[in-house]
C-alpha cells in the first residue's frame, strides 16, 4: 500500500503497487494525457515505471525542463526508427540529446541526400501520428549482445560488449525499432509532435579518427509550434550575425589553411581588441593585480611534474631542441607558479594576483575549430591568485564582483553561474577536493547568488566556477572562470613563510573574466551584429564631404575630433555623398559626420546615427553628446 507524495504536499494511498500513469490518472485525464514520465525520489522514469513502496513523485509534462529533455531523446529514437524503416541496411550508432535537440549517428553504404532528410523528416511525422506505443525491456548483457547481432547491429553489439558482464540492460521497443537506452522515453510516439531534421555531418565511430566516419543526422525537437519557430527565428538571426562573415565585411580578420586555427588580425580587428585590453589592463591595475609575461615554451620536465604532460598531453603542441623536449604552453599556471617562486615569499604578500595576457595554444582536432570560438592559439585575460586558505572567501567575492561589473561594462546583464566539480581524471586526493568543493560553496554562499551544480565537469587540479553571459539572442556563453587550486602549489613547491615562522604552501585561484580574448570578440560581434557601442568601435566616425570645396573644413572637424581622443576616418574622394552613406552605413560606423557650404560657413556639422539623423549641431555640442554616450571608466 505505497503512500505517494506530490510536490504540493499532498499525499496519495493507493492498495496496491501502481505505475506513474495511474498516479497522474488518479489525478486527472489531463494530467494522464499530459504526463510524459514522471520523478520518483529525485530519478526520472518512465510512466509505466510501477510504485511499490512509499515514495515522493513529481508528474512530468512538456512544461517542465525535464519533459523538453524526454521528448528530445525520444525523438532521437524516431528519427533512428524512420531511418531503419526506410533504409533498412543502415546501421545504428548512438543518439542523445544535446542543446536546442538531439543527433543520430548512422553507418550507411552511401551518403546522405538533402532529399533523404527530407524523406525521412516525412516518415518520422507518419509514425509519430501513428501513436505507437514505447515498450521498456530488460535484457541481460550477453543476450542483448547476441541480440543485436542476430539483427545485424554490430556497432550496438561493441557497445555493449563494452559493459561489464553481468549487468542488466534497458532497450525501447516501438514498433519493428527495438534500442538499446537507459531511458526513460514518451509513452507513445504521438507525444513527438514539434520536431525537425536541420542537417547531415559527419561523425568518427566513438569519436576517434582512426575509426569509420559515420553520417550523423542534427534534429531539433520542441513542445509547442511557436517554440519551433522562434528557434528557426533564432538561428536566421545568428546566420546574419555569424562573426566570421561580418570579419570579412568589417574588415577585422581572416583565417587560412596554413595557419589553421590562428588569427589575422587586420588594423580595425586589431584596434578592437586592444579597446578590450587596454580596457581589461586598467581594470585588473585597480583590482590590485600585477601584470607579468611568462615564456610561451618551457621544457617537459616542468610539465611533468605540474600533472599536465600526464593529463593534457594530447593539446599540447611539443618541440625538440637540443635533445631535450619542450611544449609550447596550452595555458598560464604553471609559469605563474615559477614568478611565485623566485625568492622567499611570506605571509604579508598575500594575497598576490600575478595577471598576464598570456598567449596560449593547444592542439583543438582541425573538425573542432570555428572561427575565433574555436582556435589553436588565443590569448587569455589569465591570473592566479596565491593566498591563504582564509583568504579564500574574500578573494572569490572580490572576483564575483569584479567579473560581474566587467560583463555589465560590456553589456551584458544576463549571468548564470555554474560549479564544476570533479571530474574522473584528475590530480590530488578526494580529501583535498572536498576541501576545494567546499571552499568555493562557501564562496558563492557569500556572494548571496545561485549556481548549478556540474559533477564531473571541474579541471584535473581543482573545481572550478563557471560565469556563462547570454547575448542579444539569448544564447549562453562560458567566458569566465575561478578555480580553486590546492595540487599545482604543492606539485611545483610553492610556499610562504608563515607568521609563525613556518612553511606553508599557498592556495592558488586560477581566473579569467573574459577568457580566450579571441572568443570573446567572437560573442561581441555576434551580440552586435558588427554595430558596436561608440567606446567598442574600431573606427568611430566618418567625416565626409559633399564637394572639393569643404575638404579643408572637413580635415579641420577631423583633426578637432581626434584631439579629443576619438577614432575617425577623413574620406574625401570624389564619389556622391549618397554613395559614401550607404558605403559607410554597411561598415556600422555608430556615426557618419557629412560637411557642405552650409556646415562650412556657419561652422556646424550634420550627423547620422545609424538609423538616425540628428541634422545640425555644432561641433562642440557633438563632442558633448559622443564624451556623454562613452561609458564610465
Amino acid at each position: 500500500m505505497p503512500d505517494i507524495r506530490l510536490p504540493d504536499g499532498s499525499v496519495r494511498s493507493f492498495d496496491a503497487a501502481v505505475t506513474v500513469h495511474e498516479v497522474a490518472a488518479s489525478i486527472g485525464t489531463g494530467l494522464a494525457r499530459a504526463a510524459l514520465a514522471g520523478r520518483v525520489d529525485g530519478e526520472l522514469v518512465d510512466t509505466s515505471f510501477l510504485i511499490e513502496k512509499d515514495a515522493s513523485l513529481a508528474i512530468i509534462t512538456d512544461k517542465d525542463a525535464d519533459g523538453l529533455s524526454v521528448i528530445r531523446h525520444s525523438t532521437a529514437h524516431l528519427l533512428a526508427y524512420a531511418v531503419k524503416t526506410l533504409f533498412p541496411d543502415a546501421q545504428v550508432t548512438i543518439g542523445p540529446e544535446i542543446e536546442n535537440g538531439f543527433y543520430y549517428d548512422f553507418s550507411y553504404k552511401r551518403p546522405f541526400t538533402p532529399e533523404d532528410l527530407l524523406a525521412i523528416e516525412k516518415k518520422m511525422a507518419e509514425l509519430a501520428k501513428q501513436d505507437i506505443p514505447v515498450e521498456r525491456l530488460t535484457m541481460g548483457r550477453d543476450e542483448a549482445v547476441a541480440y543485436f547481432k542476430s539483427i545485424g547491429e554490430a556497432y550496438k553489439a561493441e557497445i555493449i560488449e563494452s559493459i561489464p558482464q553481468g549487468e542488466v540492460l534497458s532497450l525501447y521497443k516501438e514498433g519493428d525499432f527495438t534500442d538499446l537506452c537507459r531511458g526513460p522515453h514518451v509513452p507513445s510516439t504521438g507525444k513527438l509532435k514539434v520536431f525537425k531534421l536541420m542537417k547531415l555531418a559527419g561523425a568518427y565511430w566513438r569519436g576517434d579518427s582512426k575509426n569509420e566516419m559515420l553520417q550523423r543526422i542534427y534534429g531539433t525537437a520542441w513542445a509547442k509550434k511557436e517554440d519551433l519557430a522562434a528557434y528557426l527565428h533564432m538561428l536566421e538571426e545568428a546566420e546574419k550575425r555569424d562573426h566570421r562573415k561580418l570579419g570579412k565585411v568589417l574588415d577585422l580578420f581572416h583565417l587560412q589553411d596554413e595557419a589553421p586555427g590562428m588569427v589575422f588580425w587586420h588594423p580595425k580587428g586589431w584596434n578592437l581588441w586592444q579597446n578590450i585590453e587596454q580596457y581589461m589592463r586598467k581594470t585588473l591595475d585597480a583590482a590590485g593585480y600585477q601584470e607579468i609575461r611568462t615564456p610561451m615554451m618551457m621544457d617537459r620536465s616542468l610539465w611533468e611534474k605540474s600533472g599536465h604532460w600526464e593529463n593534457y598531453r594530447d593539446n599540447m603542441f611539443t618541440t625538440e631542441s637540443e635533445k631535450r623536449d619542450y611544449a609550447v604552453k596550452p595555458m598560464n599556471c604553471p609559469g605563474h607558479v615559477q614568478v611565485f617562486n623566485q625568492g622567499l615569499r611570506s605571509y604579508r604578500d598575500l594575497p598576490l594576483r600575478l595577471a598576464e595576457f598570456g598567449a596560449c595554444h593547444r592542439n583543438e582536432p582541425t573538425g573542432a575549430l570555428h572561427g575565433l570560438m574555436r582556435v589553436r592559439g588565443f590569448v587569455q585575460d589569465d591570473a592566479h591568485i596565491f593566498c591563504t586558505e582564509e583568504q579564500v572567501n574574500a578573494e572569490a567575492q572580490a572576483f564575483n564582483e569584479l567579473t560581474m561589473a566587467v560583463y555589465r561594462h560590456f553589456g551584458f546583464d544576463n549571468v548564470a553561474i555554474k560549479l564544476s566539480l570533479r571530474p574522473e581524471k584528475r590530480a590530488g586526493s578526494d580529501e583535498v577536493w572536498d576541501k576545494a568543493e567546499q571552499g568555493l560553496r562557501d564562496a558563492l554562499s557569500a556572494c548571496g547568488v545561485e549556481w548549478e551544480e556540474l559533477p564531473g565537469e571541474g579541471a584535473f587540479y581543482g573545481p572550478k566556477i563557471e560565469y556563462h553571459i547570454k547575448d542579444a539572442l539569448g544564447r549562453s556563453w562560458q567566458c569566465g572562470t575561478l578555480q580553486l587550486d590546492f595540487v599545482l602549489p604543492e606539485r611545483l613547491d610553492a610556499e610562504y613563510v608563515t607568521e609563525e615562522n613556518g612553511r606553508k604552501r599557498p592556495v592558488m585561484l586560477h581566473r579569467a573574466i573574459l577568457g580566450s580574448l579571441e572568443r570573446f570578440i567572437g560573442i561581441l560581434i555576434e551580440n552586435h551584429a558588427g554595430a558596436f557601442p561608440l567606446w567598442l568601435a574600431p573606427v568611430q566616425m566618418v567625416v565626409m564631404n559633399i564637394t572639393e570645396a569643404q575638404a579643408d573644413y572637413a580635415t579641420e572637424v577631423v583633426e578637432t575630433l581626434k584631439k579629443q581622443g576619438f577614432r575617425v576616418d577623413l574620406d574625401l574622394r570624389n564619389e556622391k555623398i549618397g554613395y559614401k552613406i550607404r558605403e559607410h552605413s554597411l561598415q556600422k560606423l555608430p556615426y557618419q559626420i557629412i560637411v557642405g557650404d552650409k556646415e562650412k560657413a556657419e561652422g556646424l556639422v550634420a550627423v547620422r546615427a545609424r538609423g538616425e539623423d540628428l541634422g545640425q549641431l555644432t561641433l562642440s555640442a557633438f563632442i558633448d553628446r559622443l564624451k556623454a554616450e562613452m561609458p564610465a571608466a
